[in-house]
Order: C-alpha cells, then structure tokens, then sequence
C-alpha cells in the first residue's frame, strides 16, 4: 500500500512511498481508513518543528472501518466504523496516565509522529483506542473527533468557558472554528481575529455566529472593536489557536483584567511576549495538550447531535498521491479542513 512518510529529520524529507500494509497481533486492530484530516501539527512535522521518529507514516485525524481484529479483542468486528485516539502506548503507571491524563505522560508514543499514522490505507492501533461512530454521522465528519475531542479538552476542561462568558479567539483555522462553535453551546459569546489572509474563514465565523469577525491587519483599534463586539471592557477569556507570536501578543491586549488566556496552538519555536501583562492584569494563563479519553465520546456527541457542524469546515479532499496539492493547500489557507481519502 502506499502511505505519506516522514523519512528523516529536518524540513521536507516527505514523500508518498509503498510500505507493507500492518498485521493486527493481539489486542490490536487495523483500520481501513476512510478519511483523515490533514492538522498543523502535521505542517510542524513536514518543517521539522515536532519531535518525530522517521520514518513514520504522518496523520492522526480519522476514521474509517475495522478491517482486521487481532488475539484476545472483543466487542469490535469487521466492518465496525470506528475513530482512534491517537496515543499508540503510554505508560499506564506515572501519576498522569493513572489521573486520566495520558496526553502528559512523558512516555507516550503517538501515531503519526512516532508510530504509523493515519495517512495510508490501513492503521495499525489498539483496540482500547476505537471509538464506535454513530451510524447518522458520515465518516468524512468523524474524522474530526480528534480536533475536537482536543477541543473540548482545551476549551471546555482546562479553559473552563462558561454561560455569559464574552470570548476572543485568534486564528480562524479548524482548532478556532471548532471553540468557536463550542464556545456559542455553551451560551457564551465570541468574536474571532485573523488576517487579510484569512478573509474567506473569518467570514465562514461570522455565518457560524461569531459577533464579529476581525481582519486584525485591517483594523486600526482592534481592542477598541472587540470590546464594541461584546459590550465589555476586553474579553472574559482568550483562546489563541493560530500558533501566531503576534496574535498571542493581541491577545493580551485585549483579554480583560482578571481574565483568563488558553493557548492551544503551537508556535514550533520559542515566543516572546510580555509577560508582565499576566501580572498587571492579573490573568489566568492556561495551555492545553492533545486530548484525554473523556473528551472523544463527548466530541462525538457533539458532532453527530449537530452542535458542531462538521460539513462547513470539510473544505477540500485529496487522494494521498496528490499528498503536495492537499499540503499546499493547508498552507495557503484556502479552506478550512483539508482530507485525504486513502
């Protein structure tokens, strides 16, 4: 079969290449792959700004149906359609996996970046990682589960959005509509900030019910325009998810005294900011990583109720031979989620 490959360390060494399709040994399954989402870690991974060990099969958004079952797993069968969680192996015994979170276990091996990923025809992964998809949810939309499964993790556990909340986001890419969409559940209000461009999602934003939508580049006062957005002296929480220094940076211009600042993107380097805002203002500063377990039947939830619309952010799709065009495309920011269909 072929598969997308990271071959070695350093930017680009990317390419599509044969690999031998896996095996399920015991307690595994193989997925036939259906969808999978192409992410920004994937981009950080391709420009050697993510830890990784080539080579690798890229790609951990997906879903698909189970192709093979191996030794010793029940409740799964061939033809089941299933969603994976990512973390390939973790410890099980430090203190964060027996808390619930193995997104920080310093041992965990990840699919996509250390061990084989969803960007081929089939994926080898435990079967404690299968997620059942509902049967109303097309696939295609499933294969967001771990977007926002990460975003419920961010947004709604660690950030804590709440009813009334008035919210700024940074950065209209797949991680900030999907909080957006999050944020409006549950009952708070949200502006979104971008660049010129961005001009296509910061309008995709407003249809999905952002109060405003702000060209940052464009706009001369841009705390001035959120706080007439959402009738309030600066926003309430902050939630950057454009990976962008400088968006980072307004951000903190613009979150409230006594607010709170989520980040969820990632910079692939080092950021300056000026921290003695945290202190002048008197912030709560939050990062979040990855996903936890509870957060995937939760995203799933919200994907096949119709609380998050999957199908306006499904953008563009691409056969895995045309690996470049689909990356261009992530890159040029013509869409929204880019898919490769195996």
């Amino acid at each position: 079969m072929i598969a997308v490959r990271k071959l070695a360390r350093g930017p680009d060494h990317v390419a599509v290449v044969d690999v031998e399709e896996p095996s399920a040994g015991p307690g595994q399954v193989v997925v036939e792959v259906v969808a999978a989402g192409i992410c920004g870690t994937d981009v950080h991974i391709v420009d050697d700004e993510f830890a990784t060990e080539p080579p690798v099969t890229m790609g951990h958004e997906l879903a698909g149906t189970v192709a093979h079952v191996g030794a010793g797993v029940e409740g799964w069968a061939v033809g089941d359609r299933v969603t994976s969680e990512t973390y390939f192996s973790t410890c099980g015994r430090c203190r964060h996996c027996r808390r619930g979170r193995p997104n920080l276990c310093s041992a965990r091996r990840s699919i996509g970046s250390k061990e084989n990923g969803a960007f081929a025809h089939m994926l080898l992964v435990p079967a404690a990682n299968l997620h059942r998809v509902p049967d109303a949810l097309p696939l295609e939309h499933a294969a967001l589960t771990e977007p926002l499964a990460c975003t419920v993790h961010g947004v709604l556990d660690v950030a804590g959005v709440r009813a009334g909340d008035r919210v700024a986001i940074s950065g209209p890419g797949p991680i900030g509509l999907l909080a957006l969409q999050l944020v409006l559940a549950s009952g708070a209000r949200a502006v979104v900030l971008g660049t010129g461009a961005d001009a296509s999602r910061l309008a995709l934003a407003r249809e999905l019910g952002a109060s405003a939508a702000i060209d940052v580049e464009a706009e001369h006062e841009v705390a001035g325009a959120v706080e007439d957005a959402l009738d309030a002296d600066g926003a309430d929480l902050v939630v950057e998810c454009s990976g962008a220094e400088a968006a980072a940076g307004t951000l903190l211009n613009v979150v409230a005294r006594g607010g709170r600042f989520s980040q969820m993107g990632l910079y692939g380097r080092p950021a300056r900011l000026d921290q003695d805002v945290v202190c002048y203002k008197e912030l709560t500063v939050t990062g979040t990583n990855a996903s936890v377990p509870s957060s995937w039947p939760r995203a799933l939830r919200l994907l096949a109720d119709g609380s998050v619309d999957a199908e306006r952010l499904l953008t563009h799709r691409y056969r895995l031979e045309a690996w470049e065009d689909a990356l261009a495309a992530v890159r040029s920011k013509q869409g929204v989620k880019v898919l490769l269909s195996p």
